[in-house]
């Protein structure tokens, strides 16, 4: 991978596809019969190598090694989700998703020669253990199934600011400033409209929504910067905090109507 052009390389990225099924349906495009209960069907699982573009001592490999751990994992995974960033546009797919470690049916950290890596395999690797689940009370960890039941049913109806949210929020954890800020400002925008109404009858809502409502034009300044080009390191603070009190808003609505 590489940070820009011309630039030296940081990493090498090696992708493999693995247990692909036979595809069938090129031969028969009627279909076939299956059995009232078909087995599985295999599908195909994809194997992504990050190697360190800078070799080391099979001394330095070693320590490196026994140390790694979650925080190696996250930093690999932002040169896959690169990648797959990259691929995303270049086809023009919305539906290409970002990966996440979470999704990872096992994750490895590991060394081994240049032929090796370059092959997606290695001299001596650890296998690291799933990521855990996020800490939550247990009321708090309920009122998700509550909500989605209510939204399935039609008893509740979703704002278009959460889904606003939900993108700011993947931006920015990705440290994509630039999109961060254009999509906080729709999501703050929308917000604004669709939580004025509880605002009307609810004071603390109506507190939240004149604190984002003096929030919009520093906000708004940092969107109309980002369509100029690069926001600066320092511009990830107003972000963030914004962000955090957006998400905060959305989450009194919620206990407000649960």
């Amino acid at each position: 991978m590489r940070a820009a052009a011309g630039s030296a390389a940081t990493h090498v990225l090696v992708l493999a596809t693995l247990g692909a099924p036979e595809r069938r349906r090129l031969r028969d495009r009627r279909g076939r019969q299956v059995a009232p209960e078909p087995p599985p069907t295999p599908v195909t699982t994809a194997r992504a190598t990050v190697v360190d573009a800078e070799p080391v001592t099979r001394p330095e490999a070693e320590r490196w090694l026994a140390a790694a751990g979650a925080e190696e994992a996250a930093s690999a995974l932002e040169q896959v989700a690169r990648a797959v960033r990259a691929h995303r546009l270049a086809c023009g797919d919305p539906a290409v998703h970002a990966p996440a470690l979470a999704q990872a049916l096992v994750t490895r950290v590991g060394y081994g020669d240049g032929e090796q890596v370059a092959e997606g395999r290695w001299r001596m690797a650890r296998e690291l253990p799933p990521p855990g689940p996020p800490r939550r009370r247990r009321a708090a960890g309920l009122r998700p199934q509550e909500r989605l039941a209510a939204l399935l049913s039609g008893a509740e109806r979703p704002l278009a600011c959460e889904e606003l949210t939900l993108r700011a929020r993947h931006d920015l954890d990705g440290g994509r400033l630039r999109e961060a800020a254009l999509q906080l400002r729709a999501a703050l925008d929308a917000a604004l409209a669709e939580l004025r109404p509880h605002a009307a009858s609810s004071p603390e809502m109506a507190r939240r929504v004149a604190e984002l409502t003096e929030r919009r034009p520093a906000l708004a300044a940092l969107a109309d910067e980002a369509l100029a080009g690069a926001l600066p390191p320092q511009a990830e603070e107003p972000l963030a905090s914004t962000l955090q009190r957006l998400e905060a808003a959305l989450r009194a609505r919620i206990a407000g109507t649960t």
